[in-house]
């Protein structure tokens, strides 16, 4: 007796997310095992793949590559009982799926659908041949670090692949250009930025502070951190700041809901990771208002190292209160307005630090200095906040700062 059973995409997703389907990992008639990998998912923020519910065959599919797949929908099915062992004995099952498509195994066949967007990247900027790398990751996934091993070990280069055509750009003016498709991931922050923009009136203010006493606690401390295997950043001095000042103004750590504000006792602070021309991602710090400074940049240095390694989890990127976009690392002195992170009500911006000349007073005098300096911006939706809470959170943020013990 066969039993049919369904492969349906994980229900977990974050709400207001839907998934695309984007790659096969078994074709129909592959002989599976209980919670092994069958296909790839691609959301805005991370991949998911979709595992088998329990030992069987692939049956057919249910889904073309590239469509759309929300929370719980059924993507394929899958061959159990008495007919599925005779037939993995005797050797693969053809059958005709519903939607049968070369293109689908042809993609299957493709190595290069399941390198993550930063594996792809890396191979091409030291131009490898992937086929030549032996990969450490689930079902023998190439990792970005299988890649820094073969590359740091002496493997040779692959020929310079052979350019994709660019696809032509429709008849529209005298305008030389041409037509690069758009990830689903940049479609995904495209829809989630313009939302932002129309649902909430953003405004801005805009504060100076003196990073000196971090500097000197972080030259200090550095080694410390090292030892224990860990990076210590500046990005994890703003995160403990700003859990300090979200417990002083918790009107910024809230949602709006119209006719009353949900003010959130966890301070899950989501730090802003770029991943190149692929896009941008959140990972989340969960309760930093009980973490240490060690806590913080062990837990950001994972999440770094994983987003751009493409193997975060859905939790990793999901439950966030308040943002921190630190543009700085990149150059810029300050961005206005930085984009709200909905439902969030505000986020978080840190410019570039630069030494410049300030007055300080001493002793009665006002006397010339040069300090280590940086902007810090927070953007508000003012629906929840006005200039009073704004102002009260950037002034504890920044004496937490210039104060740090």
């Amino acid at each position: 007796m066969t039993d049919m059973i369904d492969i349906a995409a994980p229900a977990d997703q974050q709400e207001g997310t839907f998934s695309v389907l984007k790659n096969w990992l078994k074709n129909p008639g592959d002989r599976v095992s209980k919670h092994e990998p069958v296909a790839e998912l691609e959301t805005d923020k991370v991949v998911l793949e979709v595992s088998a519910p329990a030992d069987g065959v692939m049956g057919e599919y249910l889904k073309e590559l590239e469509a759309e797949v929300e929370p719980g929908e059924v993507i394929a099915r899958l061959r159990t009982g008495e007919a599925a062992t005779a037939s993995a004995k005797d050797g693969p099952v053809v059958e005709t799926p519903k939607q049968t498509a070369p293109k689908q195994r042809k993609m299957i066949a493709d190595p290069e659908r399941r390198l993550s967007p930063a594996v792809r990247k890396l191979i091409k900027e030291h131009r490898v041949d992937p086929s030549s790398i032996s990969g450490s990751g689930r079902g023998g996934r190439i990792t970005r670090q299988d890649v820094v091993d073969f590359v740091d070990s002496g493997g040779l280069p692959a020929k310079p692949a052979a350019a994709k055509p660019d696809v032509p750009k429709p008849p529209s003016g005298p305008i030389p250009g041409k037509m690069v498709e758009v990830t689903t991931m940049r479609k995904k922050i495209a829809e989630h930025m313009a939302m932002s923009v129309a649902t909430a009136p953003h405004v801005t203010a805009v504060f100076e502070m003196d990073l000196s006493a971090i500097i000197a606690h972080r030259k200090a401390s550095k080694q410390a951190f090292a030892d224990q295997g860990i990076n210590l950043t500046f990005t994890a001095y703003f995160v403990a700041a700003s859990a300090k000042a979200l417990q002083t103004v918790p009107q910024v750590n809230s949602r709006y809901h119209g006719d009353h504000l949900e003010l959130y006792t966890d301070c899950n602070i989501g730090v802003g990771t770029a991943l190149g021309d692929e896009g941008l991602i959140v990972p989340v710090i969960h309760k930093a208002q009980g973490l240490t400074l060690m806590d913080i940049a062990a837990r950001l240095q994972d999440a770094t190292e994983r987003a751009r390694d493409g193997r975060l989890r859905p939790a990793d990127v999901q439950g966030g209160t308040f943002s921190i976009s630190n543009h700085g690392v990149s150059g810029s002195l300050v961005a206005s307005p930085i984009i709200i992170n909905q439902p969030q009500s505000a986020i978080l911006g840190i410019g570039k630090m630069e030494k410049r000349v300030v007055v300080e007073e001493v002793a009665g005098r006002d006397v010339i200095a040069i300090k280590p300096m940086a902007f810090v911006t927070l953007t508000i939706d003012h629906r929840v906040l006005d200039g009073h809470q704004t102002n009260a959170f950037l002034t504890k943020f920044v004496d937490v700062i210039q104060n740090w013990a």
